[in-house]
């Protein structure tokens, strides 16, 4: 094997094998990139992520000199915080995970360097970093064409403290176990804010729904299932969707988790049809607690209505979908939806035809967003994001993916009069973003991050949960008025939990959790 071929096939060998060929053939450099972490390619970006992923791998808890003009939010969480050390050189092939951690690190600080419980606090932490169980399976499946195909399948049971491991299942080939791991830690303080008895997971699949066919969808959610069922109940771990999984996918996974357990009427899979067992509001209900969230902090804080105010949405699958309906429900001008291909902007903003055209175009044809140009009032932007075209908004609302706002992003929005920015999707503003809106407080008093904004979908899932307990069905009404509850609550917690939304949001879910694994005797 010549160097050049090892080079050339670097990305494609797990970290053992790099280290050990390299070390075979005597090649000293291509051993020090083998254990530098030959998993970069672990995380894959998109047209709507425009991070660069070697700036995140520096920034997140690397166990590195910093120099001495490194600003706080950039200094190295290990040398603030020697006790994350061990999991900084464990996981420094995992950047997005390790970034999530980071973002709670800084908000937690004053709990850590409390004399009387910050030793506590720092043990507590540490256990909450671990899952208590990751699984791995292969899924084989099928194409139209009869070639077998084999994709990867993760559960990552993270948390239980509070109840039966709840989070979504992913299908998208930028997904692995550390991309799982961060959204099954943030997941942890998600369920904790709800009040409701759920614990902290995450799975799914490196399987790419796009462009397959109905058939083929099918057969591979059948076959993950008939893998994962294995491992969920309603009383130990109940997935739901997320990118790549919606309720044609949830129905076929039931239908088969029902063929193989010979079991129904179960909480097991949240999300479900109306025919068997689902809820109502549950499509909508992360789009609608998003706007109810940032609603109440408008109000609050800023002594203003939502309604005339000029928003920006970025993203165009359910939670960005519902957030624009209730948004111009409240008399706001929707300025923005994209997806991974482009932008569509509404200058005097989206109209009620334009959102059924989205609407069609997303769900029933399966479509991208510039086929709609010609029939909607909006202007088509090719490659572009919300946060990438130099439009002004009031407020912000990143639905799309992580890491999608970055340091020039938010600088954009700050420079154009931003006011709030509210996360409908998990972590989207990446590390340099979030000290962007730091340090500008001031002018754009309101960040929510996505633990608490877009908690309103789980919150729902959970309401399905004790319906299907109860062998009941609540009326609309009902459901959108527990979420507004909800969500209040939600907003009530951050509030008595720090000076800022985004410190109360980390401290108030951390606390709760922390507090639970003590009485239950997993921490001391």
């Amino acid at each position: 094997i010549t160097r050049g071929v090892l080079i050339s096939h670097r990305i494609m060998m797990s970290r053992t094998v790099c280290i050990l060929l390299a070390a075979i053939i005597g090649d000293r450099a291509a051993l020090a990139r083998g254990e530098a972490g030959c998993h970069q390619h672990q995380v894959t970006q998109s047209p709507n992520q425009p991070t660069n992923n070697s700036e995140v791998k520096r920034r997140v808890l690397q166990p590195t000199q910093m120099t001495s003009t490194t600003s706080t939010a950039t200094m190295t969480s290990c040398d603030r915080f020697p006790f994350l050390s061990v999991l900084a050189k464990n996981y420094q092939h995992q950047p997005v995970f390790l970034q999530a951690v980071e973002e709670m690190v800084i908000n937690l600080e004053p709990l850590f360097s409390d004399p009387t419980h910050g030793e506590f606090y720092q043990r507590a932490f540490v256990a909450m970093t671990e899952p208590e169980r990751t699984i791995s399976f292969r899924v084989p499946w099928e194409d139209d064409d009869g070639t077998m195909h084999w994709s990867r399948g993760w559960r990552v049971e993270f948390n239980s403290a509070l109840g039966p491991y709840k989070g979504g299942l992913r299908f998208h080939p930028t997904v692995d176990e550390g991309i799982l791991k961060f959204l099954g830690f943030e997941q942890i303080f998600k369920n904790a804010l709800t009040g409701l008895a759920m614990g902290g997971g995450k799975g799914g699949s490196d399987f790419d729904p796009k462009g397959r066919s109905e058939n083929e969808i099918r057969r591979f959610c059948q076959s993950f299932m008939t893998e994962l069922h294995r491992h969920i109940g309603p009383s130990t771990d109940v997935p739901a969707g997320d990118i790549g999984v919606g309720g044609r996918e949830i129905g076929y996974m039931y239908g088969q988790y029902k063929r193989l357990a010979n079991r129904h009427g179960e909480g097991v899979l949240t999300g479900k049809s109306m025919l068997f067992g689902g809820s109502h509001i549950r499509p909508e209900a992360t789009g609608f607690g998003l706007v109810y969230i940032s609603q109440i902090a408008i109000e609050q804080r800023l002594g203003k209505s939502i309604n005339g105010a000029r928003a920006a949405i970025s993203g165009s699958g359910n939670v960005a979908q519902y957030a624009a309906q209730k948004l111009m429900q409240l008399g706001a001008k929707v300025i923005t939806i994209s997806d991974s291909n482009g932008v569509l902007i509404f200058e005097d903003g989206m109209t009620e035809e334009d959102w059924k055209e989205i609407i069609h175009a997303k769900q029933v044809r399966r479509d991208r967003l510039s086929s709609v140009e010609g029939d909607v009032t909006g202007r088509y932007v090719a490659n572009e994001t919300p946060w990438s075209v130099d439009v002004e908004y009031d407020f912000a609302y990143p639905c799309a993916t992580q890491n999608e706002v970055t340091k020039a992003g938010a600088e954009r929005l700050i420079k154009n009069g931003l006011k709030g920015l509210f996360e409908g999707a998990n972590l989207p503003t990446n590390a340099e973003g979030q000290q962007v809106l730091r340090d500008n407080a001031d002018s754009c008093p309101l960040y929510i991050p996505g633990k608490a904004s877009n908690a309103g979908g789980v919150g729902v899932s959970g309401l399905e949960m004790a319906q299907n307990a109860m062998r009941l069905q609540w009326k609309p009404e009902e459901v959108d008025g527990k979420l507004k509850e909800m969500m209040a609550g939600i907003y009530s917690q951050m509030e008595s939990s720090g000076d800022t939304l985004e410190k109360g949001a980390n401290r108030a879910g951390f606390l709760k959790v922390a507090q639970a694994m003590k009485e239950l005797g997993w921490v001391s």
